[in-house]
């Protein structure tokens, strides 16, 4: 240890420089979910501080290894979700769960706006037993500020499966393609307003 010490000290270092160089790394909780297009949820998570990485994918079938055009030819029984590596030092499951319900509209059967079929379902997929509860507690908060009933499944989750790369980052990655600009621009324009926090 002694000759550490030394060696360090010749380099102009100490061993607790050493450990604010290299801080342990975050300890991240993982959610996954689906509201319509996948393109529009994960742009949606990107704004809220504390989320660390959101990855498109698909879930909630059983078909394995799906790809997007069998998800979106009704094969699979999978929906578009995307799946949330956050902080829980800074951001809450409660609160991104809560802002599920402003992402999209949880009260449409069958998709979401245009994009029609099973696979744009409204579902969250739970991995323990803490957050099928929370999501429930989450469901019966908003329910009260919906008219019409939520529809949104709650469900176990089994596997996640990532999409494709042209997938990842789709909005930030092509903001003028038709659909980003005329559907997901809106969407992200008015989702900051809320966040006054927002990173």
């Amino acid at each position: 240890m002694k000759r550490l010490v030394l060696l360090l000290g010749l380099l102009g270092l100490s061993p607790l420089t050493m450990t604010a160089a290299n801080p342990s790394p975050v300890k991240t909780q993982s959610l996954v979910l689906g509201g319509g297009c996948f393109w529009c949820t994960e742009a949606a998570y990107q704004l809220q501080p504390g989320v660390i990485h959101v990855t498109s994918g698909y879930a909630g079938g059983a078909e394995p290894n799906p790809t997007y055009e069998e998800v979106s030819d009704h094969a699979t029984g999978h929906a578009e979700v995307i799946k949330i590596d956050f902080d829980p030092a800074v951001v809450s499951l409660a609160t991104l769960l809560d802002f599920f319900w402003s992402v999209h509209n949880p009260t449409q059967v069958g998709g979401q706006g245009n994009d029609e079929g099973p696979q744009y379902r409204s579902i969250i997929l739970y991995a323990d037993a803490a957050q099928k509860e929370a999501a429930e507690q989450s469901r019966a908060r908003a329910q009260q500020t919906f008219r019409d009933p939520i529809t949104t499944e709650i469900v176990p989750l089994t596997k996640f499966w990532p999409a494709e790369g042209y997938h990842q980052d789709y909005f930030a990655k092509n903001p003028n393609q038709g659909y980003c600009r005329f559907v997901i621009a809106p969407k992200i324009d008015k989702l900051k307003s809320h966040l006054p926090d927002k990173k």
